[in-house]
C-alpha cells in the first residue's frame, strides 16, 4: 500500500516534470543564442555534494572555503593576477560589474563611469543603484570602442572605465592594451568585463588567434569579472572578480557581527558552496589543456557555422572574433520568434539588425547540420532570402 506521503511527494514531482518539459534544454542542442551551457557531468556531482554549504559563515565550512581558495588561486593563474590581489566570488557577470564600480566608487569618490556602447545592460542597473552617470563611447567599424573618443571624454570627474573582453552582442575584444595604458597615465580604475571572454581568449592566444591582451599582464587594469557558467563548463551561478590590490576589498567591507567573520565584502550574505565546489571541480578535471581543447573544438564549430551561413547567402556582422556569430537580417525578431515556434532559440540584438548564435561546448557540427535547413526555410518565408 503507498503511504499518504509519497503519493504527496509523487503528485509534486510529477507537477515539477511537467513544468520542467516547457523548458528549452541544452542538452537538445536547440539553444543556439544563450552563452551557457550544459554544466560538465562533474560539475553537476560536486554541485549536489556542497548544497548545504554557506560560504558567507566559512567557520561553518572551512573545508568549502579551501575550495573556494583553491578556485580562486586557478583563476588568478588563468589571468596573470599579481600576489598583491584578491579574488571574490559572485553570482556571475552583473555582481562583478556592479562590485567593481561600487569599489570604483569608493575609492574615488566619483560618479561617471565611460564605456562602449556595447557594454551589458548590467551598467544601466549600476546607474539606478549606484547614482552613477553612464558616459557611452561609440565604436567603429569592428565593433569596438573607438579610443580616441575615450580620450576626448575621460575627466576629473571618471570614477572608472570600462573595456570589454568578449562583448554580450558579438564577442569582440575592445583595445584593452590601449585603454589600460591611458587608463594608467590617467590613474583612473580600469575594469575589464570578461564575463564571457575570460575562459576564451587565453586559450585563443594558446591557439595562435589574433586577440589582444587583455588580463593583468597590463598594469592599468584595475578588475577583472569573469563568469564559469560561461565558457568555464560549470554550473549556474558563478563568476569571480579579480581585484588588482587586496586592500580595495575594504572599502567595500562592513562589520558583520553575528557571523564567524567580523567584516563581509560583496553584495550577497548567505553564499551557496554548491557552484564553487561545481567549478573548481570542472577546474580540476580539465586543468587549462583541457579549456584549451574545449575551446579549440568551439571554435571549429564556429567556422564551420560561418561557413554554412554565409553558403545560404546570408551577410554577417562581422567576421567572428570568438565563438560569437551575429547574421544580418532586416527582421531579426520576427525570425528569432519562428525559429522559437520550431524549437530554436536564439537571440535578437536589436541594435544590430541581427540575430545572435553563442556555439557553446553543446553545439556540434551535426547540430549545425540539423539547424540550417530550418534557418533557411525560415528566412526565405520572411524574405531575407
Amino acid at each position: 500500500m503507498i503511504s499518504l506521503d509519497s503519493q504527496k511527494r509523487q503528485k509534486i514531482f510529477d507537477e515539477l516534470e511537467r513544468l520542467h518539459q516547457r523548458d528549452f534544454c541544452f542538452s537538445s542542442g536547440h539553444i543556439l543564442g544563450s552563452m551557457c551551457t550544459v554544466p560538465h557531468p562533474i560539475a553537476q556531482k560536486a554541485y549536489l555534494q556542497f548544497l548545504e554549504t554557506n560560504l558567507g559563515d566559512p567557520a561553518l565550512c572551512p573545508g568549502t572555503k579551501e575550495i573556494e581558495s583553491r578556485f580562486i588561486g586557478f583563476i588568478s593563474k588563468l589571468l596573470h593576477a599579481p600576489k598583491t590581489s584578491v579574488g571574490q566570488i559572485v553570482s556571475g557577470g552583473t555582481e562583478g560589474n556592479i562590485t567593481a564600480m561600487w569599489i570604483a566608487k569608493q575609492l574615488s569618490g566619483k560618479k561617471e563611469i565611460i564605456l562602449p556602447q556595447s557594454a551589458h545592460f548590467s551598467f544601466q542597473k549600476i546607474a539606478s543603484l549606484m547614482d552613477m552617470k553612464l558616459i557611452e563611447i561609440p565604436l567603429k567599424k569592428e565593433y569596438v570602442m573607438d579610443v580616441a573618443q575615450l580620450k576626448k571624454k575621460i575627466s576629473k570627474r571618471t570614477a572608472a572605465v570600462v573595456g570589454l573582453a568578449g562583448s554580450t552582442e558579438l564577442g569582440t575584444i575592445d583595445p584593452i592594451p590601449q585603454l589600460s595604458e591611458i587608463c594608467n597615465d590617467e590613474h583612473v580604475f580600469f575594469h575589464v568585463d570578461a564575463a564571457f571572454g575570460g575562459f576564451v581568449i587565453p586559450f585563443l592566444k594558446e591557439l595562435h588567434y589574433t586577440v589582444p591582451d587583455f588580463d593583468f599582464k597590463l598594469k592599468g587594469v584595475t578588475t577583472i569579472s569573469i563568469d564559469s557558467h560561461k565558457m568555464g563548463y560549470a554550473a549556474i551561478p558563478l563568476g569571480t572578480l579579480m581585484i588588482r590590490k587586496k586592500q580595495w576589498l575594504e572599502s567595500i567591507s562592513v562589520e558583520s557581527p553575528y557571523i564567524s567573520i567580523e567584516k563581509q565584502a560583496g553584495i550577497l550574505g548567505t553564499r551557496s558552496g554548491a557552484p564553487v565546489a561545481a567549478a573548481y571541480a570542472v577546474a580540476r578535471y580539465l586543468g587549462y589543456k583541457g579549456y584549451r581543447n574545449m575551446v579549440q573544438s568551439c571554435m571549429e564549430v564556429t567556422q564551420y557555422a560561418e561557413q554554412r551561413i554565409t553558403e545560404l547567402g546570408l551577410a554577417l556582422v562581422m567576421k567572428p572574433t570568438m565563438n560569437v556569430i551575429g547574421v544580418k537580417l532586416k527582421k531579426p525578431e520576427l525570425v528569432v520568434k519562428k525559429l522559437s515556434e520550431q524549437g530554436w532559440q536564439l537571440n535578437k540584438v536589436k541594435r544590430l539588425s541581427c540575430i545572435r548564435l553563442v556555439l557553446m561546448p553543446h553545439i556540434t557540427k551535426q547540430i549545425i547540420d540539423e539547424f540550417i535547413p530550418v534557418l533557411q526555410k525560415t528566412c526565405e518565408e520572411v524574405g531575407e532570402i
